[in-house]
């Protein structure tokens, strides 16, 4: 009896594992052509790319949206296969033959969670590295050709005596290392009242972040009170490094997992909302029992048995609720990046939710 309970859970399992390819697949095409369309008509229009350079752009930037929408790939592709379970009345002689269904839901709640473990441990890096390298090549197209580009890149450094507040008109990588253009510099320090004063403020042509330092070059520098002094270089010391300064660029979504504790740390000790990272981090950790409710939520949804009708209407109510949890966790996130919603609260509760009225549909309609 445990052998062919265990056989029919493995078959289960592979159905449902084979429907959740198949959405991934029709997911990951419509993703594909709609970034690629998106990225022709911003990029594509306004700066001199190739097809294969825009093709390229598409290809880093597809994944992350890809796992934005990765719990519709479980909510589709569970459906879809317990309808086809329901249609081919495999569904009837499980039951038929005393089978609850816990039993044949149970495989596929738990493959999506550990599906969510495997994405955020392997794919979670990789993908957080090509939104990175996105952001990196996107900019680097598009240098020189958009008119409203944003002009305005801030960075801050600095310890308990001292902070720096640093104002670029355009930054870029070369070899690895950041590079800083039209670079202003503003210094405060700590007076003897506690207070933060401006005390220095330095402008600079060219700034190149060296370890332990930034090297300016073009450099005209002012104090309250005194007039300007011109030199052709000067180094500042600096707390930063070409990792850690180039996460000050990127969104959330281009910080892996593991570096999202220490991003934090360092926006908080530099004086800036640390909210949107704690959110991504507080949402990766959330991803697998994401996964596992929306597989609990669309199996619920795809029992009832076809000679009962009204299965079509079930399905379509569940694919409305899903779209409705999706709005509802986009609310959720802007809410904790606005500081509105704790951080944990934000990335918890769609889940837990989705979860719970999962369970409560399955106990509705299993256990009466």
């Amino acid at each position: 009896m445990m052998l062919t309970m265990g056989m029919l859970e493995r078959y289960v399992l592979k159905r449902t594992m084979g429907a959740l390819v198949g959405a991934l697949a029709v997911l990951g095409a419509m993703v594909m052509l709609i970034a690629f369309v998106d990225i022709a008509r911003n990029v594509g229009t306004r700066a001199d790319a190739s097809f294969l350079r825009l093709l390229y752009l598409t290809v880093l930037q597809a994944p992350a949206t890809i796992l934005v929408l990765a719990p519709f790939v479980f909510l589709f592709g569970t459906m879809w296969a317990f309808v086809e379970l329901n249609r081919r009345s495999e569904l009837i002689a499980m039951r038929a033959a005393g089978i609850s269904a816990w039993r044949f839901i149970m495989p596929a709640a738990a493959a999506s969670f550990v599906i969510g473990l495997l994405t955020i441990t392997l794919l979670n890096p990789l993908t957080t590295a090509m939104t990175a390298k996105f952001e990196t090549e996107r900019d680097r197209t598009m240098n020189g050709y958009l008119k409203d580009a944003p002009k305005g890149t801030w960075l801050r450094q600095g310890d308990d005596k001292t902070q720096i507040v640093i104002r670029a008109r355009a930054r870029e990588l070369v070899d690895g290392s950041v590079r800083l253009r039209g670079v202003s510099l503003f210094v405060y320090t700590l007076n003897a009242k506690g207070v933060m004063d401006f005390t220095r403020r330095i402008e600079a042509n060219e700034a190149r972040l060296e370890p332990g330092f930034w090297r300016l070059s073009g450099v005209r520098e002012a104090t309250p009170g005194a007039g300007a002094i011109r030199s052709d270089s000067l180094s500042i010391p600096s707390n930063l490094d070409d990792r850690t300064a180039s996460e000050r660029f990127n969104t959330p979504q281009a910080v892996a997992l593991w570096r999202l504790p220490a991003t934090i740390q360092r926006t908080e000790d530099a004086g800036f909302s640390a909210a949107p990272f704690k959110l991504r981090l507080q949402q990766d950790l959330a991803t697998p029992l994401l996964f596992a409710a929306m597989s609990v939520l669309a199996a619920a949804f795809s029992l009832r048995l076809m000679r009962l009708g009204g299965l079509a209407t079930l399905a379509g109510s569940g694919v409305a609720l899903g779209f409705g949890f999706f709005f509802f966790n986009e609310l959720c996130s802007t809410l904790g990046k606005a500081d509105v919603l704790a951080p944990f609260i934000a990335a918890w509760t769609p889940p837990a939710i989705a979860l719970l009225v999962g369970f409560t549909l399955l106990c509705y309609t299993e256990d009466g």
